[in-house]
């Protein structure tokens, strides 16, 4: 497995990223990686970000996909601080904001993504903040103290985790959200229901169809103002909407572009020897008979895999179901599949509980779970959406039918 290209340069220094240059070495690669970051810290996890490394319970170093010494170890040339400012595809080199080139004979592109920002008078008050690199944690940390008034401006996973760990450090938090529900691109309203009381139970002040217009303040946001005219007075404000793909360097480079990175199932770009990854990819979503784009960590181990077996012509590894999860309070939600498309959803569990699970059916086939505190329900279900089961609504909701038992019968 040493064949390959001699100069691999991946540009894009995260999860997807750091697996395609570990993936190629652990395949016995022995050509030259060169794995660039915009950052000044090596690969690390993000999920960890709005939750255990927000609250302080956890060091920066505990972050990392690999102990900083692997890269040396390894010879993988990590270079941090590095921002690519252009790709050539014709000269196969990638230009550095120092003015360096770089050439390359293949190319893996795992830019990932930005947040949205909000186009809204005072977004660009001392006190507005995103959350999405360790530098927007380091900041966003010291402001999160007891007592303190914090806006949450988005209720997908970013919003509602941080809000969680808010909440437990004794801030002040309101939600506001302009969809009718929390979790509303990501989950039925089931989910978006149980979340949306539990969050109020804690003493979030969860605001639902809420619109804002702006932050009020001279040189620091002092407040929300919404749509109705109403003022929340806050210290703090984060705002998660959403991301947007970094697709502009490979826009500019000429491949083919869409919402993300179009690429092909071994995740070749429109040129041969250019591959993309993670966030920024639009990738086939084999199980869906579709495509789309996955923010995940499973699309980005997954992504740096084949396509570190696609440089290397090997097999490809298989392709799982996407899966993601959210840790908030006490509450592990573990998502299975996607539910677009569904016609049926099943409630399997008691949401009072605090252990429950909704399958979503399409066609009396399983699309995707979503498990509450529900490991089995989760477990199984992935199962079942990978082999596109058939199981019957009743069963789903009988919890006298052990989830064992409904796999040993529809996987038969």
């Amino acid at each position: 497995m040493g064949s390959g290209p001699r100069t691999i340069a991946i540009v894009g220094a995260g999860q997807a990223g750091g697996q395609t240059a570990y993936s190629l070495r652990q395949a016995g690669y022995e050509g030259r990686i060169v794995l660039l970051g915009e950052e000044p810290a090596p690969p690390y996890q993000r999920p960890p970000l709005s939750k255990a490394y927000l609250k302080g319970e956890l060091e920066e170093d505990r972050l990392y996909l690999k102990p900083i010494d692997y890269y040396a170890e390894h010879n993988v040339e990590l270079m941090t601080d590095s921002r690519v400012e252009r790709l050539d595809l014709a000269a196969k080199t990638v230009e550095l904001a120092s003015g360096n080139r770089l050439a390359w004979d293949a190319l893996v592109i795992a830019t990932g993504a930005r947040p949205r920002r909000l186009p809204v008078p005072g977004a660009q008050l001392d006190g507005a903040m995103e959350l999405r690199t360790l530098a927007d944690v380091d900041r966003l940390r010291p402001r999160m103290t007891s007592g303190a008034r914090m806006v949450v401006v988005g209720a997908g996973y970013i919003g509602l985790e941080a809000a969680a760990v808010g909440s437990q450090l004794g801030l002040h938090v309101t939600v506001l959200e302009a969809m009718p529900r929390v979790l509303a691109r990501v989950a039925g309203p089931e989910i978006s229901n149980f979340y949306a009381g539990v969050h109020r139970a804690a003493g979030v002040d969860v605001r639902l169809g809420a619109r804002l217009e702006g932050f009020e303040g001279q040189t620091k946001i002092t407040a929300a103002r919404l749509s109705s005219g109403e003022q929340i007075a806050c210290d703090l404000a984060l705002v998660g909407i959403g991301v947007h793909p970094n697709i502009e360097l490979a826009r500019d480079a000429g491949l083919d572009v869409g919402d993300g990175i179009v690429v092909g199932r071994d995740h070749r770009t429109s040129h041969p020897d250019v591959f993309a990854i993670g966030d920024c990819a639009f990738r086939p979503l084999v199980h869906y008979g579709r495509e789309g784009r996955l923010e995940s960590v499973h699309n980005a181990i997954e992504g740096g895999k084949i396509a570190a077996a696609a440089l290397l012509g090997a097999p490809a590894p298989a392709e799982d179901v996407p899966w993601f999860w959210s840790d908030q309070y006490d509450l592990k939600l573990q998502t299975a599949g996607l539910s677009t498309g569904a016609d049926l959803r099943v409630t399997r569990g008691d949401p009072a509980s605090r252990s429950f699970a909704i399958f979503y059916l399409a066609e009396g086939r399983v699309l995707a779970v979503d498990a509450v505190n529900a490991a089995p329900e989760y477990i199984v279900g992935k199962k079942l959406v990978a082999a596109k089961a058939s199981v019957a609504p009743a069963e789903l909701a009988d919890k006298s039918i052990s989830m064992k038992d409904i796999s040993a019968r529809a996987l038969s």
